[in-house]
């Protein structure tokens, strides 16, 4: 049986976090959470995730790009995707792709999409 792939999921909200990863695990994924930028980042020093979701906005205006910023400079092949309530807005105004992101997922969060997405990244 193949080990399942572990996504982790970055956001202060605790429902998105919760709707999240109740989405992911019924799809079979394995999930770590954190509820803000310093517990992502070092979440990810302690593991290898095969993929990251991240809010752009937590305790600081800017923490998804600063949480981006740190997992690059440890593993630059892992797809992370900004969550974001504001994700076409963001996706248009700002380089997602040049802060480090490999995409947006749009809050609120469609399940169906949210697996699809994931499913493309990892090549399942």
């Amino acid at each position: 049986m193949p080990e399942k792939k572990l996504i982790f999921i970055i956001d202060d909200d605790p429902d998105i976090r919760d709707l999240v990863r109740a989405v992911l695990e019924s799809a079979g994924f394995a999930t770590k959470t954190a509820a803000n930028g310093s517990e992502g980042i070092a979440l990810f020093e302690g593991e290898n995730p095969d993929l990251v979701l991240c809010d752009m906005m937590m305790e600081q205006i800017d923490s998804g790009a600063r949480v981006v910023q740190e997992i690059r400079t440890k593993n630059t092949r892992v797809p992370v995707f900004l969550l974001s309530s504001i994700g076409d807005a963001t996706a248009r105004y700002m380089d997602v792709k040049g802060l480090g992101f490999s995409g947006v997922i749009q809050k609120p969060v469609l399940p169906e999409k949210l697996i699809e997405t994931i499913k493309k990244s990892l090549g399942l």
